[in-house]
């Protein structure tokens, strides 16, 4: 037993040293860090590049690492992003981070290697020494571990507590506006917390790479255990954020004592640990409260009234003539769709594979469109909806031998009430819990569901093969964009009608909606339920187009990718979710087919960026240039609020509040 405990505090402290630094930035600038498992991984990547690759010493490599290119990484992207973020809506600060997750491996991959590195060294030199304590045994790299935490536990304290910077950062919690008023710089003081956030994200990367080894995915499951312990901590808290995060790395290890060695059950429950604990202190949460919400996460009244409503809209001078802009917006929408309707016919060989590819994914794009779009919630679980339907449709196609486009439909029919369910659940929580629930979601679904024999099937998956009519990918790319054509038709009615009026009406103001008597619980169960629906429609194409349904072709973070591509695009654009599923795929091909295979980093970089720019542009990159041609071909101003701003992520209006600034309930997104 002794055995298993040193284990989990090793772990549990590696999960503590994550979890600290996502509380500190949460409080002091209100952003949750969806890419700190992508700083750690950047960093912990230096640190082998230079001292494996490059056969510098451990400690110099250490230094370096993580007293020098930490810290500069993180007021790097401070500069870059993370100030822009503190008063912008959780939806933007949420996908503005998730972009920055999907950028920073790729430019790691392109400046220490792509190689997959299973195995890393720790702080501790190879070969690691082993101790023996009360019979049980430790290695040095957990002996180093248990240091780094008290380490960051008694200085964290002593610099928050009782010192005059800590003073600072606590005032600046509170509202930048007066710490600046007080003589201050808060920029300085968000400069030196980033800092210290990429120094933690670093060591805990280099302390977990030795056990979980150095990849993206194993950094980004760091960081989503760590959100167990944030969750627990509602945000704030930093010692309960701690000792939750020992008790979960305990649990997980202790409980492998009593679990059969070599089982896939095991091997499902271990890494779903952490996220049974995100759900248990929510219901708790809930039961005790009614409600559990990130309130202003940081900034006061103070910070609202003196911001500018240009800042936070981009709203600026008048638009051109209405009519022209219809003309122009109608000319635009007409030849995306003749280009779609063409790209079958002009594409031949790898790229015709590629449009068949984009067809589909177009499909599931639209999922993200209703859920993000339409309903303004960030779910991060919508590629495990499309798991769903594909596995569920393969079973109905090839094990049940029902008609393949019929078990297709009943694959999303089978989605749609666990959206609707998921939905209703989630009624009751802020934005950044509803992410971090969906997420939770989707990784207990893929350890849990997915990974069963009857599905996984020895890594070949279950046949699904096409229709006898669309057969060919010509057909088959038809077939598609057919698919797609009627449910987006379905989409622009359901807005134009009543229950679409409603649901923008929700979008925009929760309080308000329920003061004119609209159910905000009915609005967001419909549109979580079509969501789910239509997600599990276009797993099922994309497992036709691969010809098998297999469960690893949807892990839950390639997910947070797919979003990151859709709202570079336009999260809100029926058109610009086709536009989205082809550059997903013909971007892609043309950088492995025409360059050399280093560039194939290339465009999870740019669509990462294009998440990223929400930070500075909330309407998203697409809507920029979109008034730029405009402006270029009707020779007038191009600003405004216009007919493609449905293009644009969802912005949350900025809650009301009083001086002294209270934690108010957040809604769930709407337009500005």
């Amino acid at each position: 037993m002794l055995q298993y405990i040193f284990a989990g505090l090793a772990l549990g402290g590696i999960y503590a040293i994550a979890s600290s630094s996502l509380v500190v930035t949460f409080v002091s600038a209100g952003i949750l860090n969806f890419a700190f498992g992508a700083m750690a991984f950047f960093v912990a990547r230096f640190f082998y590049w230079m001292h494996t690759q490059h056969g510098q010493g451990l400690v110099l490599s250490a230094l370096v690492s993580l007293l020098l290119v930490a810290p500069a990484f993180g007021v790097f992207l401070w500069a870059v992003l993370f100030r822009y973020l503190r008063l912008r809506s959780s939806l933007i600060k949420l996908v503005a981070t998730i972009g920055l997750s999907v950028a920073i491996p790729p430019v790691a991959n392109i400046l220490f290697g792509d190689a997959t590195i299973t195995s890393a060294p720790g702080l501790a030199p190879v070969p690691v020494h082993v101790y023996k304590v009360f019979g049980g045994v430790v290695d040095l790299n957990a002996v180093i571990t248990y240091i780094c935490v008290i380490a960051v536990l008694v200085i964290g304290t002593l610099v928050l507590r009782g010192t005059d910077a800590g003073l600072k950062v606590r005032a600046m919690v509170d509202s930048e506006a007066l710490t600046s008023l007080s003589g201050r710089n808060p920029n300085l003081i968000s400069l030196a917390v980033w800092a210290a956030s990429a120094f933690l994200a670093g060591l805990a990367g280099i302390l977990v790479a030795p056990t979980d080894g150095l990849t993206p995915g194993g950094m980004t499951t760091l960081m989503a255990a760590a959100f167990a312990a944030v969750v627990a901590a509602r945000l704030r808290s930093l010692p309960v954020a701690v000792g939750v995060s020992v008790l979960m790395g305990l649990v997980t290890e202790i409980i492998q004592k009593y679990l059969p060695a070599n089982s896939s059950y095991t091997a499902a429950i271990v890494p779903s640990i952490p996220f049974g604990f995100i759900l248990v202190f929510l219901i708790i949460y809930i039961l005790r409260s009614g409600r559990v919400s990130e309130g202003s996460g940081a900034s006061g009244a103070l910070d609202r009234a003196i911001q500018t409503q240009d800042a936070e809209t981009g709203v600026g001078t008048q638009e051109a003539p209405a009519r022209d802009v219809t003309r122009f917006n109608r000319a635009g929408g007409g030849l995306i769709i003749l280009l779609l309707a063409l790209s079958p016919v002009i594409f031949h060989g790898f790229w015709l594979e590629q449009v068949d590819m984009g067809a589909s994914f177009a499909l599931v794009f639209l999922s993200f469109t209703l859920v993000t779009g339409e309903g303004g919630m960030i779910w991060l679980c919508q590629i495990t909806f499309a798991g769903g339907g594909a596995i569920a449709a393969a079973q109905f196609a090839t094990v049940e031998h029902l008609p393949v486009l019929l078990a297709v439909l009943l694959g999303g029919l089978i989605m749609l009430p666990i959206g609707a369910l998921l939905g209703a659940l989630t009624i009751r929580l802020g934005d950044l819990y509803v992410g971090l629930v969906t997420l939770s979601f989707g990784l207990l679904m893929e350890t849990l569901v997915y990974t069963r024999t009857r599905f996984f099937q020895q890594g070949l998956g279950v046949v699904l093969n096409r229709p006898q009519f669309a057969n060919g990918d010509r057909a088959f790319a038809y077939l598609a964009l057919a698919v797609f054509a009627v449910i987006g038709i379905l989409m622009l009615n359901l807005r134009r009608s009543t229950a679409g009026l409603a649901l923008g009406a929700v979008r925009s103001s929760e309080p308000a909606s329920e003061t004119l008597g609209l159910s905000v619980l009915q609005m967001k169960v419909l549109v979580s339920g079509l969501a789910a629906f239509v997600a599990g429609i276009g797993g099922a194409f994309l497992a036709m187009d691969a010809r098998s349904a297999l469960p690893t072709s949807y892990p839950t973070f390639a997910g947070i990718i797919w979003l990151a591509v859709l709202v570079t695009i336009g999260v809100r654009s029926i058109l610009g979710a086709a536009v989205a599923g082809m550059a997903f795929t013909l971007i892609p091909g043309i950088f492995t087919t025409y360059l050399s295979t280093k560039w194939g980093n290339v465009p999870p970089i740019l669509f990462g960026l294009g998440a990223i720019g929400l930070a500075t542009d909330p309407e998203g990159a697409a809507v920029s240039n979109v008034r730029r041609i405009r402006h270029l071909v009707l020779r007038s101003p191009a600003a405004g609020e216009f007919d493609d701003a449905d293009l644009a992520l969802p912005e949350q209006a900025p809650p009301q509040q009083s001086l002294p600034p209270a934690a108010v309930p957040v809604s769930s997104g709407g337009d500005q």
